[in-house]
């Protein structure tokens, strides 16, 4: 099994959501048919509470959705970390009440622990200037590319393994 963490960033590396940087519906034909290649390979995906949350009010809506992220995220199997869900309401989600956590703090710590064998970033040309960054506090560590894109929107992808040790 391979882990793979996936976030969207700004070019200062902000993955929280302060400022509206990021539009799910902003996607070129060449950005969407990257994130389908990427979920052909995808067997789960893996979500804190509140981005879950996040994703179940949006997503299953989508009914136009052309870039098929809708359409993966009702088929895909869906984990959940969370205390405080009982009942996903999603269809093909299943919660692991492991910790109480958000999907940037679950990253932080597989992060940290070492167990994340690839991350892949899709950044958003845009400066928050502020908010959780994607590595966390004092992550330190070589990566070596193993992908890279750029899309016609601006946005330019991304995707590293961990090579050797690192300092959390």
């Amino acid at each position: 099994m391979r882990l793979v963490i996936t976030q969207n960033v700004t070019a200062d590396g902000a993955v929280e959501m302060l400022t509206d940087w990021f539009d799910p519906s902003d996607q070129d034909q060449e950005l969407a048919a990257e994130l389908r290649r990427q979920d052909e390979s995808c067997d789960a995906v893996l979500m804190g509470r509140q981005t879950f949350e996040d994703f179940r009010g949006y997503w299953p809506e989508q009914t136009d959705d052309t870039t098929g992220v809708s359409d993966q995220l009702n088929r895909v199997t869906k984990y959940v970390v969370s205390a405080t869900i009982t009942d996903p309401q999603w269809r093909n989600s299943v919660v692991l009440a492991v910790v109480p956590t958000g999907s940037i703090t679950l990253a932080h710590l597989l992060i940290a622990e070492g167990l994340a064998d690839e991350f892949r970033m899709f950044c958003c040309p845009a400066v928050q200037g502020t908010g959780r960054r994607f590595f966390p506090e004092g992550y330190a560590a070589r990566l070596a590319r193993v992908d890279a894109r750029t899309f016609g929107n601006g946005v330019t992808y991304v995707a590293c393994r961990p090579t050797g040790s690192h300092d959390a």
